[in-house]
């Protein structure tokens, strides 16, 4: 029998193998495909991490997943985020923009507000800003690789005792009245015992919950598109970390853009809409975002920055998936009913939870050892918060995906 049972090998539940092996835990990690596989939401070659959110318990969680990051890094001997600053930006009387900027002041995160003119001067005139629009600039931003960090965690679980297995779909989980704790069942037959649960399936949370309880969380899966543009010739350095200290950044309104330095592919940079369409998992139709985004997309870059990139079409496009929740907060909690808390979920991440993925880990960690977790709130994470009410949590500023996605349960 196995101390825990961890379901799902992207990047939170390889974190979660990760801290429980870590912690003397006998830990097994199961995922449904092969190991490190693009079908999911924990692939590709660049993910921002940021501290700027309208919500205040987002901005401490970040901070405390920077230096989580970096203790990975040096257990494992290479590196997995690239440091830079952050911008943010859009129409002064944006509630979500201004939202952002007060959380910031409660978390003690020190922030620069700039106008249009200031904006233009600070990048070199790269970023240009309509006359009502501000910037404001944090030092907490940057890039993570997520194939690498996926790969990182997997490695470190296994460096601390845990056991891998891939190509294993978990299709049963239920309690084991003989010798306690739960019964995992794949497809192919094979069967797990283990004392606690931890799942963290993504895009297919829905689904298997729905399977095990019969309960309904609403998770919608969302295929969604990142895009790469080309860099006019000449101005490469000045879209980098390295040569030009190029931020992240993220661009408030309609469309909501966020974007990367030019750091994976040379001479691109890769700009995206925050959104996507609700799918299946397993049927989705691997097609390159619909014109009416690639279009705003196109707009957005060619009023910013001026030249300086090819607004034309994007050069390459990747698929991925969101799992959204309706208050686009996640979902870390005991399953509950006949499972107590012998059963952990984690999912909803909604596009933005890659990077607390190290801090998520441990938190699961935590609640399989001792039933709560250390240092951080949960109550904005709970599955209860939908019981009655399936928007969950009210926010007091403007949805950042609706006008895209739309939902469904």
């Amino acid at each position: 029998m196995f101390d825990v049972i961890v379901i799902g090998a992207g990047v939170i539940g390889s974190s979660a193998a990760y801290h429980t092996a870590k912690r003397g835990f006998k830990t097994i990690l199961l995922e449904q495909f092969d190991f490190l596989h693009h079908r999911g939401s924990s692939h590709g070659e660049s993910r921002t991490i940021r501290a700027t959110y309208p919500e205040d318990y987002y901005s401490s969680m970040v901070l405390e997943s920077s230096r989580l990051w970096e203790e990975a890094e040096a257990e494992i001997g290479y590196k997995v985020y690239f440091k830079t600053i952050q911008l943010d930006m859009g129409p002064s009387d944006n509630k979500s923009l201004q939202a952002v900027i007060s959380s910031c002041k409660k978390n003690s995160i020190p922030v620069r507000v700039l106008d249009h003119s200031q904006v233009y001067e600070e990048f070199s005139g790269i970023f240009e800003l309509p006359e009502d629009w501000i910037g404001f600039v944090t030092e907490h931003g940057g890039v993570l690789k997520p194939t690498k960090a996926v790969s990182m965690f997997q490695t470190l679980a296994l460096k601390n005792g845990a056991m891998l297995r891939d190509n294993m779909e978990v299709t049963k989980i239920k309690k084991d009245g003989v010798q306690g704790g739960v019964l995992v069942r794949t497809r192919n037959g094979q069967e797990f015992y283990g004392k606690k649960c931890v799942v963290t399936v993504g895009a297919w949370m829905k689904n298997l919950v729905r399977e095990i309880t019969s309960q309904m969380l609403p998770i919608q899966p969302l295929e969604t598109s990142v895009h790469y543009w080309k860099i006019k010739q000449g101005f490469e350095d000045k879209f980098t970390i390295q040569n030009g200290g190029f931020p992240t950044f993220a661009s408030y309104g309609e469309p909501y853009v966020y974007g990367t330095p030019s750091l994976e592919f040379p001479g691109l940079i890769k700009i995206g809409v925050h959104g996507g369409r609700p799918c299946e998992p397993n049927e989705r139709t691997w097609v390159a975002a619909s014109p009416t985004v690639v279009d705003s997309l196109k707009k957005w870059i060619e009023a910013r920055f001026q030249g300086l990139v090819d607004p034309s079409g994007p050069v390459m496009s990747q698929s991925c998936m969101y799992s959204m929740t309706p208050d686009e907060d996640f979902v870390i909690d005991f399953l509950g009913g006949d499972f107590g808390k012998e059963v952990v979920v984690a999912g909803g991440f909604s596009g933005h939870g890659f990077k607390m993925a190290p801090l998520v880990g441990r938190i699961l960690a935590e609640l399989v050892a001792d039933g709560v977790a250390q240092g951080v709130d949960l109550k904005y994470f709970g599955i209860g918060r939908f019981e009655g009410n399936l928007q969950g949590n009210v926010k007091d500023f403007d949805d950042q995906v609706n006008h895209i996605s739309g939902f469904s349960i």
